[in-house]
């Protein structure tokens, strides 16, 4: 074959080779959501927002922003709402992002059991800034969300906890009060005066007058009445006219903490006490048969042991009560919306007798002898 001819049909061959992969070439990517590897939540949403609004399992939560900053539950009593909380939740939203769209065909959405798990943020006026639906959780991790009608279905790297239970949103604290800030505490007890403990500055021991001969106040346990005392938080609440609530306002003991500003804190816990009711007599059987007597030693081996002559009633719960000398301090207005239950362990784990308040005192160190002359 000639040079000319065998150059001819390279160049042909390469043409057709060109033309068949263009025929045949796959089809390019389609172009990548503008949402993917973009935070979850918008920034300026979270920014502006007012109002956070919770959905799941047919319930609502709401919390909104007050003008000083704050954030209230409007659902639980007007209180304010836990702000650590809030923080992280909030955390989750913007540390969330989303990492690829998963679907647009309405089917296979539908398998992501999108329900009624909303987070929305909202303004004043109560308009729409943002929301999200939630769909099942991934098993690789995340969740897969929605942004309103819109027919598509991401992935995002979203793991927080949708709490809709108003009471859980509330911030518990009753009011915190720093231990390095208390000069003086006044410790009630039954059937006696009460003890008073009081130090100089913060880091100056704690002195009592009179203390029993031998002993010193225990720092260790005034420190752990003060963390007790200055950090209580409550359980539960129910209306100030309960009849538990002011049963318990009749059998409080006053603990009193006095700051190195002067600033005084009266510090009432209290519960209805536990009851004896003497138990009615059991009534008689008319029809039942005498038995005959039975020998003495089998006569005691079979009888069973006295039954308890009273039932007992438990005690009630704790309700706590506390009044700030500051008119404008926080926890005295908390005080007139609700009454505070508290868990039992903190009332029962507070001194119960005065020597509880003291430990030994180590003994003096022996003189010195004299020197030799």
């Amino acid at each position: 074959m000639k040079l000319k001819t065998l150059v001819l049909s390279v160049a042909i061959l390469a043409v057709l080779s060109g033309i068949a992969f263009w025929a045949n070439r796959p089809p390019s990517a389609p172009p990548a959501d503008p949402r993917v590897g973009q935070p979850l939540a918008d920034p300026a949403a979270i920014t502006q927002a007012t109002q956070l609004r919770l959905t799941d399992g047919g319930k609502t939560v709401l919390l909104k922003r007050q003008p000083d900053g704050t954030w209230r539950v409007p659902g639980y009593f007007d209180l304010t709402a836990d702000f650590s909380k809030l923080s992280s939740f909030v955390g989750d939203l913007t540390s969330a992002k989303i990492q690829r769209l998963v679907s647009v065909n309405p089917d296979r959405i539908n398998r992501l059991e999108f329900g009624g798990t909303k987070i929305e943020l909202l303004a004043d006026d109560g308009r729409t800034l943002w929301s999200v639906l939630l769909g099942k959780s991934a098993d690789t991790g995340g969740r897969f969300v929605r942004f309103g009608d819109e027919p598509k279905a991401y992935l995002a790297s979203l793991n927080a906890t949708i709490d809709t239970e108003p009471k859980a949103w509330a911030d518990a604290s009753l009011f915190v009060l720093k231990p390095d800030d208390v000069a003086r505490i006044e410790f009630p007890f039954d059937g006696g005066i009460p003890v008073i403990v009081s130090r100089k500055t913060k880091d100056a021991a704690w002195t009592a007058d009179p203390t029993p001969a031998g002993q010193k106040v225990s720092t260790e346990k005034i420190s752990a009445v003060l963390s007790t005392l200055g950090s209580l938080r409550f359980s539960d609440t129910s209306d100030p006219a309960d009849p538990q609530a002011k049963t318990a306002q009749a059998h409080l003991r006053t603990f009193l903490l006095t700051t190195f500003s002067g600033q005084t804190y009266q510090v009432a816990l209290g519960r209805k006490p536990e009851e004896k009711k003497p138990k009615p007599p059991a009534p008689k059987d008319a029809k039942a048969e005498p038995k005959p007597a039975a020998p003495a030693a089998d006569a005691a081996a079979a009888t069973p042991p006295p039954e308890p002559e009273a039932d007992t009633i438990p005690a009630g719960p704790v309700y706590a009560f506390i009044t700030s000398s500051d008119a404008k301090a926080p926890v005295n207005a908390l005080m007139q919306k609700r009454a505070f239950q508290i868990d039992d362990y903190i009332f029962t784990g507070l001194p119960q007798k005065p020597d509880e308040l003291f430990e030994p005192a180590p003994a003096p160190s022996p003189a010195p002898p004299p020197a030799a002359k």
